[in-house]
Formats: C-alpha cells, sequence, structure tokens
C-alpha cells in the first residue's frame, strides 16, 4: 500500500481569505484564493490540482496498456481541464475533459483508441471521480 499526502492551511472567511496548499513531498507548494478558484485571480485551486493529477495518472496508465500490448509510446501528453459549476446545493465539478495525444510507433487506430478507453475507465484518479462525467479525446501520432 502506499499512502500520498497534502496539506491545505485557510485563514480568513471565504472571499476574503486566502490559503495554502502543500504537497507531501515537496514537489509543490501554492497559493489559492476566492478569486483563483471562483474566478481568474491569481494562484491554484483544487480543480487544477485534481485536473493535473488526473492528466498525469491518465497518461501513466496509457503509456502501461501501450506498453503491455507491445506498443511502448514514445510520448504521451495529456491536457485535462476540470469543470466547476453551481448545481442546486452548491458547487461540484462537473465534467473533466481528457485530450490526449501520443506518438506511439507501429499501433493501429483502433489498438490506439482501445488502449486510450481502457486509461481513461481504470487510471486510479478516474475510478476515483467516477461521479463525475469524464470524456476523452485521444489521437495517435504516426511515428517511424
Amino acid at each position: 500500500m502506499v499512502q500520498r499526502t497534502a496539506e491545505a492551511e485557510w485563514q480568513g472567511a471565504l472571499q476574503d481569505g486566502k490559503g495554502t496548499v502543500k504537497l507531501g513531498s515537496g514537489a509543490f507548494e501554492g497559493n489559492y484564493s476566492f478569486t483563483s478558484r471562483f474566478a481568474e485571480g491569481k494562484g491554484t485551486n483544487p480543480e487544477e490540482l485534481i485536473a493535473a493529477a488526473h492528466a498525469g495518472c491518465f497518461s501513466m496508465a496509457l503509456a502501461a496498456g501501450l506498453g503491455q500490448s507491445g506498443h511502448a509510446p514514445k510520448r504521451v501528453h495529456t491536457t485535462a481541464k476540470a469543470t466547476l459549476e453551481k448545481v442546486q446545493d452548491g458547487f461540484a465539478i462537473t465534467r473533466i475533459e481528457l485530450t490526449t495525444e501520443a506518438e506511439v510507433p507501429g499501433i493501429d487506430e483502433a489498438a490506439f483508441r482501445q488502449q486510450a478507453e481502457t486509461a481513461k475507465r481504470n487510471c486510479p484518479v478516474s475510478r476515483a471521480l467516477a461521479g463525475t462525467n469524464i470524456t476523452l479525446s485521444a489521437k495517435l501520432i504516426r511515428s517511424s
């Protein structure tokens, strides 16, 4: 079993307060605020961190699946967009859009798409976000 940690501290009221988030590994520490979450203010936000985790997890899962099928990728690049929306009783992440492109020698389009869909369903972050609508746009880059 592997456990990962992160911490956050918030100071003040919601709209005029401020916070910091820090990864347990020390790889990232950043500020967040009401405006960085609900507008376009400077700093990070929980949804951006979830999107980063999802992009990283999906990319690794796709690389693993491709490699296991005999088609190790040269490169997998994924962008994740997490949408935060007002719903009946508050706010929710209603959608995550994964957009990936991968340079994979010797694979056909159908096999690539199957691996991408499998990675979308089975990466641990996708599983953790199972209640969220997750879409995928996957592009195969032809490689020699």
